[in-house]
Protein backbone atom coordinates (compact mmCIF):
# COMPACT_ATOMS: atom_id res chain seq x y z
CA UNK A 1 0.00 0.00 0.00
CA UNK A 2 1.37 3.86 -1.11
CA UNK A 3 2.48 6.07 2.26
CA UNK A 4 4.94 3.43 4.01
CA UNK A 5 7.47 5.12 6.36
CA UNK A 6 10.41 3.98 4.27
CA UNK A 7 9.34 5.44 0.94
CA UNK A 8 10.22 8.61 -0.78
CA UNK A 9 8.00 10.96 -3.13
CA UNK A 10 9.29 12.21 -6.15
CA UNK A 11 7.10 15.15 -7.13
CA UNK A 12 6.53 15.11 -10.75
CA UNK A 13 5.69 19.11 -12.00
CA UNK A 14 3.66 20.25 -14.40
CA UNK A 15 5.59 19.94 -17.46
CA UNK A 16 8.16 17.36 -16.12
CA UNK A 17 8.77 13.18 -16.39
CA UNK A 18 10.46 10.93 -14.13
CA UNK A 19 11.18 7.49 -14.36
CA UNK A 20 12.32 4.83 -11.43
CA UNK A 21 13.48 2.16 -10.23
CA UNK A 22 14.01 2.53 -6.95
CA UNK A 23 11.62 0.61 -5.17
CA UNK A 24 11.40 3.14 -2.37
CA UNK A 25 10.10 5.50 -4.73
CA UNK A 26 6.38 6.61 -5.06
CA UNK A 27 6.51 9.02 -8.04
CA UNK A 28 3.11 11.53 -7.32
CA UNK A 29 1.54 14.11 -10.04
CA UNK A 30 -0.71 16.38 -7.50
CA UNK A 31 -3.11 19.24 -8.58
CA UNK A 32 -4.08 17.51 -11.93
CA UNK A 33 -7.23 19.82 -13.39
CA UNK A 34 -6.95 20.17 -17.32
CA UNK A 35 -3.55 18.33 -17.21
CA UNK A 36 -3.06 14.75 -17.73
CA UNK A 37 -0.87 12.67 -14.91
CA UNK A 38 0.35 9.11 -16.28
CA UNK A 39 1.93 6.35 -14.91
CA UNK A 40 3.93 3.63 -16.70
CA UNK A 41 4.86 0.80 -15.22
CA UNK A 42 6.80 -2.17 -16.79
CA UNK A 43 6.41 -5.00 -14.22
CA UNK A 44 9.02 -7.35 -15.78
CA UNK A 45 11.67 -4.82 -15.20
CA UNK A 46 10.12 -3.26 -12.03
CA UNK A 47 10.85 0.08 -13.39
CA UNK A 48 8.08 3.35 -13.52
CA UNK A 49 7.59 6.92 -15.05
CA UNK A 50 5.41 9.48 -14.45
CA UNK A 51 4.10 12.94 -16.90
CA UNK A 52 2.81 15.71 -16.20
CA UNK A 53 1.37 16.85 -19.10
CA UNK A 54 -0.45 20.60 -19.33
CA UNK A 55 -1.58 20.91 -23.41
CA UNK A 56 -2.81 18.36 -26.02
CA UNK A 57 -0.38 19.26 -28.82
CA UNK A 58 2.60 19.63 -29.23
CA UNK A 59 2.65 19.46 -33.22
CA UNK A 60 1.14 23.14 -32.79
CA UNK A 61 4.61 24.63 -31.36
CA UNK A 62 7.18 22.47 -32.29
CA UNK A 63 9.94 24.38 -31.07
CA UNK A 64 8.37 24.58 -27.96
CA UNK A 65 7.64 20.64 -27.93
CA UNK A 66 11.51 19.57 -28.92
CA UNK A 67 12.67 22.03 -25.93
CA UNK A 68 9.95 20.46 -23.49
CA UNK A 69 8.09 17.28 -24.92
CA UNK A 70 6.39 16.59 -21.29
CA UNK A 71 4.70 19.77 -21.94
CA UNK A 72 2.67 18.02 -24.27
CA UNK A 73 0.27 14.73 -24.23
CA UNK A 74 1.21 13.75 -28.00
CA UNK A 75 4.76 14.70 -27.60
CA UNK A 76 5.44 13.66 -24.28
CA UNK A 77 3.63 10.51 -24.25
CA UNK A 78 5.52 9.08 -26.90
CA UNK A 79 9.22 10.46 -25.66
CA UNK A 80 8.00 7.98 -22.70
CA UNK A 81 7.06 5.24 -24.45
CA UNK A 82 9.99 5.28 -26.28
CA UNK A 83 12.32 5.78 -23.64
CA UNK A 84 10.46 2.72 -22.17
CA UNK A 85 10.92 0.42 -25.22
CA UNK A 86 15.06 1.38 -25.98
CA UNK A 87 15.36 0.59 -22.58
CA UNK A 88 14.15 -2.58 -23.21
CA UNK A 89 10.58 -2.90 -22.03
CA UNK A 90 8.04 -4.71 -24.10
CA UNK A 91 4.64 -2.40 -25.36
CA UNK A 92 2.67 -5.66 -24.04
CA UNK A 93 3.97 -6.09 -20.41
CA UNK A 94 4.01 -1.64 -20.10
CA UNK A 95 0.57 -1.34 -17.00
CA UNK A 96 -0.58 2.49 -18.01
CA UNK A 97 -2.93 4.49 -16.05
CA UNK A 98 -4.29 8.45 -16.68
CA UNK A 99 -5.83 10.48 -14.00
CA UNK A 100 -6.77 14.31 -14.86
CA UNK A 101 -8.55 16.01 -17.85
CA UNK A 102 -11.02 17.70 -15.31
CA UNK A 103 -13.30 20.61 -16.86
CA UNK A 104 -11.75 22.55 -13.87
CA UNK A 105 -13.91 25.67 -15.08
CA UNK A 106 -17.08 23.34 -15.13
CA UNK A 107 -19.42 24.13 -17.75
CA UNK A 108 -17.85 27.25 -19.39
CA UNK A 109 -14.76 25.42 -19.87
CA UNK A 110 -14.74 26.51 -23.54
CA UNK A 111 -11.50 25.40 -24.27
CA UNK A 112 -12.05 21.60 -23.25
CA UNK A 113 -8.33 21.51 -22.70
CA UNK A 114 -9.35 18.41 -20.40
CA UNK A 115 -11.10 16.92 -22.48
CA UNK A 116 -8.44 17.30 -25.58
CA UNK A 117 -5.86 16.10 -23.82
CA UNK A 118 -7.55 12.89 -22.78
CA UNK A 119 -8.62 12.45 -26.56
CA UNK A 120 -5.16 13.01 -27.63
CA UNK A 121 -4.25 10.30 -25.07
CA UNK A 122 -6.92 7.55 -25.86
CA UNK A 123 -5.92 8.21 -29.94
CA UNK A 124 -1.83 7.70 -29.21
CA UNK A 125 -2.57 4.62 -27.15
CA UNK A 126 -4.13 2.78 -29.71
CA UNK A 127 -1.97 3.66 -32.28
CA UNK A 128 0.39 2.61 -30.70
CA UNK A 129 -1.67 -0.45 -29.35
CA UNK A 130 -0.90 -0.15 -25.63
CA UNK A 131 -3.69 -0.58 -23.55
CA UNK A 132 -4.95 1.57 -20.78
CA UNK A 133 -5.10 -0.50 -17.04
CA UNK A 134 -6.81 2.14 -15.14
CA UNK A 135 -8.15 5.74 -15.18
CA UNK A 136 -9.95 8.19 -13.43
CA UNK A 137 -10.72 11.92 -16.29
CA UNK A 138 -13.19 14.14 -16.73
CA UNK A 139 -15.63 15.78 -14.67
CA UNK A 140 -14.37 18.95 -12.16
CA UNK A 141 -12.45 18.09 -9.25
CA UNK A 142 -8.43 18.29 -9.76
CA UNK A 143 -7.24 14.46 -8.89
CA UNK A 144 -3.27 13.21 -7.59
CA UNK A 145 -1.98 10.37 -9.54
CA UNK A 146 0.27 8.22 -7.49
CA UNK A 147 2.32 4.96 -8.26
CA UNK A 148 4.37 2.97 -5.61
CA UNK A 149 7.54 1.66 -7.86
CA UNK A 150 8.22 -1.42 -5.46
CA UNK A 151 4.12 -2.97 -6.18
CA UNK A 152 3.44 -0.52 -9.24
CA UNK A 153 -0.08 0.33 -7.56
CA UNK A 154 -1.66 2.82 -8.86
CA UNK A 155 -3.81 5.43 -7.15
CA UNK A 156 -6.00 8.50 -8.01
CA UNK A 157 -7.32 10.69 -5.01
CA UNK A 158 -10.23 12.97 -5.80
CA UNK A 159 -12.16 14.62 -3.15
CA UNK A 160 -10.87 12.63 -0.30
CA UNK A 161 -11.33 9.09 -2.04
CA UNK A 162 -8.65 6.92 -3.18
CA UNK A 163 -8.79 4.87 -6.28
CA UNK A 164 -6.93 1.68 -6.73
CA UNK A 165 -6.15 2.11 -10.79
CA UNK A 166 -3.29 -0.27 -11.28
CA UNK A 167 -2.87 -3.28 -10.10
Amino acid sequence: MLGTSQQQTQYVGIAQYKMSADPADVLCASNLGSCLGIAVFDPVRRVGGMIHCLLPLGKRDKESAAENPYRFVDAGLLSVVKGFMDSGSNKKDLIVSVAGGAHVHGEEDHFEIGKKNYTVFRKLMWKNSILIHGEHVGGTQSRTISMDIATGQTVVKVGGEVIVLAP
